[in-house]
């Protein structure tokens, strides 16, 4: 197949690495002010792998389109509806039968919508896109370290033939059965990665065990008020995605936690705290209770102090586990 990767970043490099290393003719691009272009473009690696010379590395961005049938999308997943409709204003012929993979985790902040759902609206509700997510470290793939992750999308012939020929010895990929669970999990595991590394900075890792007990509980019922099936919080997209997040020290949105509550300096992105802020929407607007979710957007948005906070969390008025 022919495959572009929009997006040089750690992740997007590597999906443009392993597209190429399971045997696809791969374009990776990124923009021209990009550093961490410009540092492929100069070295040909990156601080977690080395880019195949077979891979096209660009910032032409009407060559990606014009040259692939499939187009993954990996960027910063606050900047989708603004990137989406600023290459639909300059390339809409080139965007015509495309294939579109989302490979990032978020929902958007201001409208609490999933990203296939932004991408429809920006691109067209005929639009053929599907999500790529679940567990997995670039520093662990890289060397050689396998893992199992998830294809979702409404169109099931598209992700069984995206399943099919993408999947490796390194990466099982199944195919998910319910787009909505899987990209509210996907997103949501950020935030209790935040929650996670906000115990750890606090010394309380202890508590962990109730974070992923209870955070699961807490997104299945987001999930099932939205319309999906509750028990997708349980598969690998959410809780499958648990160990890379909450125990990790690849774990951006943990090291983000750990860092703020210990007055540390952490300049890595942290998409949980625009996903609680999303998250508080949907609990708003659907009227589900999501006491986690509100912990982490109080400690890092409101600057509440973090035991009180966490205090009032674990011990909370009389409920049954279930």
């Amino acid at each position: 197949m022919n495959i572009s990767v929009l997006g040089c970043g750690r992740w997007g490099s590597f999906i443009a690495w392993y597209l190429e290393k399971v045997g696809h003719k791969v374009i990776l691009w990124g923009r021209d002010s990009s550093n961490k272009l410009k540092e492929l473009l100069s070295i040909g690696r990156n601080n977690f792998l080395e880019i195949n010379k077979n891979i096209l590395i660009t910032s032409d961005l009407s060559t990606a389109l014009k040259s692939s049938s499939l187009v993954v999308i990996s960027i910063n997943a606050q900047s989708l509806r603004s990137f989406l409709q600023e290459i639909k204003l300059q390339f809409l012929e080139e965007l015509k039968n495309k294939v579109f993979v989302l490979c990032m985790k978020g929902i958007e902040e201001n409208t609490g919508k999933r990203l296939s759902q932004v991408l429809k609206e920006c691109l067209g509700e005929e639009s053929r896109v599907a999500v790529w997510i679940g567990p997995g470290h670039v520093q662990d793939f890289v060397n050689g370290i396998p893992n199992c992750m998830v294809i979702d999308s409404e169109n099931k012939s598209l992700k069984m033939d995206l399943v099919k020929n993408l999947s490796s010895n390194l990466i099982r990929f199944y195919f998910g059965t319910d787009l909505i669970g899987n990209e509210i999990g996907a997103a949501a595991k950020n935030v209790m990665g935040i929650a996670a590394g906000i115990l750890d900075g606090m010394n309380l890792s202890s508590l962990k065990g109730s974070l992923m007990s209870r955070g699961t509980r807490e997104i299945s019922r987001l999930i099932k008020a939205l319309g999906g099936n509750e028990l997708s919080a349980y598969g690998l997209a959410h809780l499958g995605d648990y160990e890379a997040t909450l125990f990790s020290p690849y774990s951006n949105n943990r090291l983000f936690g750990e860092c703020f509550v210990t007055g540390l300096p952490c300049n890595k992105l942290a998409e949980g705290v625009s996903t609680s802020k999303a998250l508080l929407t949907l609990s708003r607007k659907f009227s589900v209770d999501l006491p986690i979710s509100q912990a982490v957007n109080d400690i890092i948005t409101k600057k509440t102090t973090p035991e009180i906070v966490i205090s009032s969390l674990f011990v909370r008025s009389l409920k049954p586990e279930f």
